[in-house]
């Protein structure tokens, strides 16, 4: 019989950090990477030599990058795990390191998003298979499909930008930094089928940390208390034969946030804030319905009546999401943490949600993959 992470021992977020994420660049992994960890260590106030275990999501710099990373900041022999699952690297590397403190192999463990932006070739290029249209693996085309099956305007769709450039342009973290009108997004580049430029995600380079505790290393460490955030679920699932027209990705997300529920003891309706993988607007709008915060046909309604808007009933993409915050693919699920976080303990500025209390963060990862936690407030 499986075990669930809540029936482990219990684990928090002490500490978060972020490096912003920026087009392609000259910076260093390194810099990305380094000023990501030590803002987390600051916010958790822990010393390097205390974190006994690492996992790096990356998806694009090479083999062994975190351990090239951690000599910078001092070789203290932890363990050091890389990990890559496309764009959910960074959620897995976090799944992970929450999977190790609440097993007890490490009281205190690091989670590390750090990409490049690099070729990152997919394996589905090197399958050996032919296909009958170049475009069938590319998700972009299949989410502009969906759209035009689902009868969703495009302005609707281009709200979701709108929400989330806003969101974006008062976070500091964030790649876009400017607030976007509709007509803008609606005039911006024609992508696929109705989706434009600013209705897609932006690639490009970045690093987000967490650190994962137990309950004793709180005491024996003497953290504080009142900024630890508990991870209440971590699930992880990958698609199936579909069935019918919908999209893989769209079943997932259903099942992996029912699931994350289950295991968390919670209902859609206990959420406060949600940061989701909208690489394009149309996810946003239909991930809302299949996790339960509105009605099946109805995320469209939910976002004309501020639903998903900070305020709202569920603050949707705070961060900006990976429309406007970014997705430079390693990070982005821990920088979806960072949000949540500060979203919880009430640090959030002009982005706080009033009284917000759970949250989960959602990640789709290319073959397809999705992945939920659940975070609460204690």
């Amino acid at each position: 019989m499986s075990v669930s992470l809540r029936e482990l021992r219990p684990i928090y977020v002490i500490g978060v950090g972020m490096h912003r994420y920026q087009f392609a660049s000259e910076t260093l992994y390194i810099d990305l990477g380094l000023t990501a960890v030590r803002a987390a260590l600051a916010d958790a106030k822990l010393a390097w030599p205390q974190v006994e275990s690492a996992y790096v999501g990356t998806t694009g710099i090479g083999m062994a990058a975190g351990r090239v990373l951690f000599r910078h900041l001092g070789s203290s022999g932890l363990a050091v795990t890389q990990v890559e699952n496309a764009s959910a690297s960074g959620s897995s590397a976090f799944a992970a390191a929450c999977l190790d403190v609440a097993a007890g192999r490490s009281e205190v463990s690091l989670a590390l998003g750090v990409d490049k932006y690099g070729d990152q070739k997919r394996a589905v290029e090197k399958e050996g298979l032919g296909r009958l249209s170049q475009a069938s693996t590319i998700p972009l085309v299949k989410y502009a499909l969906m759209a035009r099956r689902r009868g969703i305007k495009a302005e609707e769709m281009a709200l979701v930008a709108v929400k989330n450039h806003n969101n974006a342009s008062k976070n500091p973290f964030a790649q876009f930094q400017k607030p976007r009108s509709l007509e803008q997004v609606m005039a911006s580049a024609r992508v696929a089928g109705e989706l434009t430029a600013l209705q897609c995600c932006p690639r490009g380079d970045g690093g987000a940390a967490a650190i994962v505790v137990s309950e004793p290393a709180l005491a024996a460490l003497g953290l504080d208390r009142s900024r630890a955030i508990r991870v209440l679920a971590s699930t992880l699932r990958s698609e199936q034969l579909p069935v019918g027209h919908e999209v893989p990705s769209v079943t997932l997300a259903r099942e992996v946030a029912q699931r994350a529920y289950q295991e968390a003891g919670i209902t859609a309706n206990d959420l406060d804030v949600v940061e989701l993988h909208d690489a394009f607007s149309i996810e946003e709008i239909v991930y809302t319905e299949a996790f339960g915060l509105c009605p099946e046909g109805q995320g469209v309604r939910f976002l004309l009546d501020g639903g998903s808007a900070i305020g709202g009933r569920c603050a949707v993409n705070s961060s900006g999401g990976l429309i406007a915050q970014g997705h430079p693919l390693g990070p982005t699920g821990i920088g979806q943490i960072h949000e949540i976080v500060r979203q919880l303990r009430g640090e959030n500025g002009e982005r706080q949600q009033p009284n917000a209390r759970t949250g989960m963060a959602h990640m789709i990862g290319l073959g397809a993959i999705a992945i939920a936690h659940v975070l609460q407030r204690v």
